[in-house]
């Protein structure tokens, strides 16, 4: 294997908006791969109404839930990848 493959870096740029909306906040999350693929993912929480209102709360429920559908699409798309190459279907489990 070659040294130099061995030690790189890449630096993943992934962008992620949040959005409160009364009692229902929204999270998602783009991310393009090292092959230029844009991955979405996308999250939702809602506040009961006798919970208290705290927004990190939510914020923190609907990105993981964003981060998670992502995590999901991104083996699939690296599946998907290789699958291309050795031209069979390949499946990555979580």
């Amino acid at each position: 294997m070659d040294e130099q493959r061995m030690h790189d870096t890449r630096t993943l740029t992934l962008n992620m908006q949040v959005t409160e909306s009364g009692m229902k906040t929204t999270a998602d999350a783009t991310m393009a791969t090292g092959t230029g693929r844009v991955v979405h993912g996308h999250g939702m929480a809602r506040r009961h109404p006798d919970d208290p209102d705290i927004p990190q709360i939510g914020d923190e429920i609907a990105a993981a839930r964003a981060l998670s559908e992502l995590a999901h699409k991104l083996l699939d798309t690296a599946a998907q990848e290789i699958g291309e190459r050795q031209h069979t279907r390949v499946r990555l489990p979580a």
